[in-house]
Protein backbone atom coordinates (compact mmCIF):
# COMPACT_ATOMS: atom_id res chain seq x y z
CA UNK A 1 0.00 0.00 0.00
CA UNK A 2 2.74 1.97 0.61
CA UNK A 3 4.23 2.53 -2.81
CA UNK A 4 0.30 3.09 -3.79
CA UNK A 5 0.29 6.55 -2.20
CA UNK A 6 3.96 7.45 -2.60
CA UNK A 7 3.20 10.42 -4.87
CA UNK A 8 0.31 11.94 -2.88
CA UNK A 9 2.35 11.67 0.40
CA UNK A 10 5.18 13.07 -1.78
CA UNK A 11 2.82 16.35 -2.51
CA UNK A 12 1.42 16.26 0.68
CA UNK A 13 4.86 16.48 2.69
CA UNK A 14 5.66 19.74 0.85
CA UNK A 15 2.47 21.47 2.37
CA UNK A 16 3.32 23.90 5.18
CA UNK A 17 -0.08 23.07 6.89
CA UNK A 18 -0.38 19.22 5.75
CA UNK A 19 3.08 17.98 7.19
CA UNK A 20 2.95 19.50 10.44
CA UNK A 21 0.69 16.58 11.41
CA UNK A 22 2.15 13.27 13.53
CA UNK A 23 0.70 11.35 15.43
CA UNK A 24 1.97 11.54 19.39
CA UNK A 25 3.39 9.16 21.48
CA UNK A 26 -0.50 9.00 23.21
CA UNK A 27 -2.07 8.45 19.46
CA UNK A 28 0.35 5.41 18.56
CA UNK A 29 -0.52 3.62 21.27
CA UNK A 30 -4.00 4.40 20.99
CA UNK A 31 -3.54 2.15 17.65
CA UNK A 32 -1.78 -0.66 18.97
CA UNK A 33 -3.96 -1.12 21.49
CA UNK A 34 -7.05 -1.32 19.58
CA UNK A 35 -5.47 -2.58 16.50
CA UNK A 36 -5.71 -2.29 12.48
CA UNK A 37 -9.03 -3.89 12.19
CA UNK A 38 -10.52 -1.45 14.67
CA UNK A 39 -8.24 1.36 13.51
CA UNK A 40 -10.09 0.42 9.38
CA UNK A 41 -13.78 0.34 11.28
CA UNK A 42 -13.13 3.79 12.79
CA UNK A 43 -12.33 5.33 9.79
CA UNK A 44 -14.09 3.83 7.60
CA UNK A 45 -17.42 4.94 9.87
CA UNK A 46 -15.91 8.45 10.29
CA UNK A 47 -15.44 8.52 6.30
CA UNK A 48 -19.24 7.10 5.84
CA UNK A 49 -20.71 9.41 8.04
CA UNK A 50 -18.73 12.92 8.01
CA UNK A 51 -17.55 12.79 4.71
CA UNK A 52 -19.56 10.22 2.34
CA UNK A 53 -22.55 12.89 1.93
CA UNK A 54 -23.05 14.66 -0.86
CA UNK A 55 -24.03 17.44 1.17
CA UNK A 56 -22.24 18.21 4.36
CA UNK A 57 -23.67 21.54 6.47
CA UNK A 58 -20.74 22.20 8.04
CA UNK A 59 -17.79 21.45 5.48
CA UNK A 60 -14.97 22.21 6.15
CA UNK A 61 -15.21 21.92 9.98
CA UNK A 62 -16.56 18.28 10.36
CA UNK A 63 -13.14 16.48 11.34
CA UNK A 64 -11.73 17.58 14.91
CA UNK A 65 -8.49 18.51 14.80
CA UNK A 66 -7.01 16.12 17.67
CA UNK A 67 -9.20 13.46 19.79
CA UNK A 68 -8.78 10.57 17.60
CA UNK A 69 -5.60 8.97 15.56
CA UNK A 70 -8.09 8.88 12.27
CA UNK A 71 -9.26 12.63 12.86
CA UNK A 72 -5.51 13.02 12.47
CA UNK A 73 -4.41 11.48 9.45
CA UNK A 74 -7.52 13.17 7.94
CA UNK A 75 -6.16 16.21 8.30
CA UNK A 76 -2.82 15.12 7.16
CA UNK A 77 -4.11 13.70 4.00
CA UNK A 78 -6.43 16.24 3.01
CA UNK A 79 -8.97 13.65 3.48
CA UNK A 80 -10.98 15.79 5.85
CA UNK A 81 -13.73 17.95 4.15
CA UNK A 82 -14.93 17.52 0.56
CA UNK A 83 -12.87 20.76 0.03
CA UNK A 84 -9.88 19.01 0.53
CA UNK A 85 -11.10 15.98 -1.17
CA UNK A 86 -11.47 17.83 -4.54
CA UNK A 87 -8.35 19.82 -4.26
CA UNK A 88 -5.98 17.13 -3.55
CA UNK A 89 -7.84 13.97 -4.86
CA UNK A 90 -9.75 14.72 -7.33
CA UNK A 91 -13.40 13.80 -5.36
CA UNK A 92 -16.06 15.88 -6.96
CA UNK A 93 -18.05 17.64 -4.53
CA UNK A 94 -22.15 17.69 -4.22
CA UNK A 95 -22.87 13.53 -5.01
CA UNK A 96 -22.01 11.00 -2.36
CA UNK A 97 -18.79 9.16 -2.08
CA UNK A 98 -19.41 5.58 -3.88
CA UNK A 99 -18.35 2.59 -1.74
CA UNK A 100 -14.96 2.68 -4.53
CA UNK A 101 -14.00 6.02 -3.05
CA UNK A 102 -14.79 5.81 0.43
CA UNK A 103 -12.45 2.90 0.02
CA UNK A 104 -9.79 4.74 -1.03
CA UNK A 105 -9.73 7.54 1.67
CA UNK A 106 -9.77 4.87 4.00
CA UNK A 107 -6.62 2.90 2.54
CA UNK A 108 -5.24 6.37 2.67
CA UNK A 109 -5.80 7.64 5.87
CA UNK A 110 -4.49 3.91 7.27
CA UNK A 111 -1.26 4.20 4.99
CA UNK A 112 -0.56 7.28 6.45
CA UNK A 113 -1.01 5.93 10.38
CA UNK A 114 1.28 3.11 9.23
CA UNK A 115 3.90 5.54 8.18
CA UNK A 116 3.49 7.24 11.50
CA UNK A 117 3.69 4.20 13.46
CA UNK A 118 7.65 3.77 12.29
CA UNK A 119 8.43 6.98 13.33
Amino acid sequence: MEERFAALFDRLSRSAFRSRFRLSEKEKQYVRDKGADVIRRHAQDFVRQRLAPAVIPNDGRQTPMRGHPVFVAQHATATCCRSCLYKWHRIPRGAPLTPSQQDYVVDVILAWIARQMHT
